[in-house]
């Protein structure tokens, strides 16, 4: 089976869950789906490796991708080794912990992220939103601590439509970039999801 998306203009996570709905609807066969920006074309990866599809990228201009996604060939992706990771999801909002004094509060979320790396099991997803993609794109302690996590299996998740919001998608220094769908299948389906 051989099935086309056309996912240009539209906005996140729409690609990933148009592409997603069309893989859902196949056991074995091919989806190939068009975008129009690399944020898209890492979310859709991202989706792909998840449902443990095999993928092709059939041509990248700048305004045009396609990617091949084949299904039900029993490909076998490796993932990182997730040593010692606890099925729960860290969810953080801002680059600021609490509410009062923003000095402070960037003094706390530092403190908390590199508490994170102390204590263990480490959580399975780190997911950060609005200003809190600030950590893995502009702040060098946190980044530091976010690398020392992501090498140990953690997986660090920046929103896109938020790093565009701050002009920050060029300069995310650790972890990669997530849409709504993935945020939500994630928290969705964690254990546990501790918000910041």
């Amino acid at each position: 089976m051989f099935i086309e998306v056309d996912a240009r203009g539209l906005g996140c996570p729409k690609p990933v869950i148009n592409t997603k709905k069309e893989l859902d609807k196949i056991e074995q066969g091919i989806v190939v789906t068009t975008i129009d920006n690399k944020i898209a074309k890492e979310n859709i990866l991202k989706l792909a490796n998840s449902l443990n599809c095999e993928t092709k990228i059939l041509k990248e201009e700048k305004d045009l991708i396609t990617i091949e996604i084949k299904k039900g060939e029993n490909v076998i992706i490796e993932e990182p080794k997730k040593e010692q990771l606890e099925d729960k999801c860290i969810f953080i909002s801002s680059d600021k912990m609490g509410q009062g004094n923003d000095e402070l509060g960037e003094v706390l979320i530092k403190g908390y992220i590199y508490t994170l790396t102390e204590a263990k099991p480490y959580p399975k997803h780190i997911i950060l939103v609005n200003s809190g993609v600030k950590l893995s794109a502009q702040n060098p302690s946190t980044i530091e601590n976010l690398k020392i996590l992501e090498s140990s299996g953690v997986e660090v998740l920046s929103c896109g439509t938020c790093l565009d919001y701050y002009n920050l998608k060029e300069d995310l220094k650790v972890g990669s970039v997530t849409n709504m769908y993935t945020i939500v299948d994630i928290m969705n389906n964690s254990s546990q999801t501790i918000s910041i």
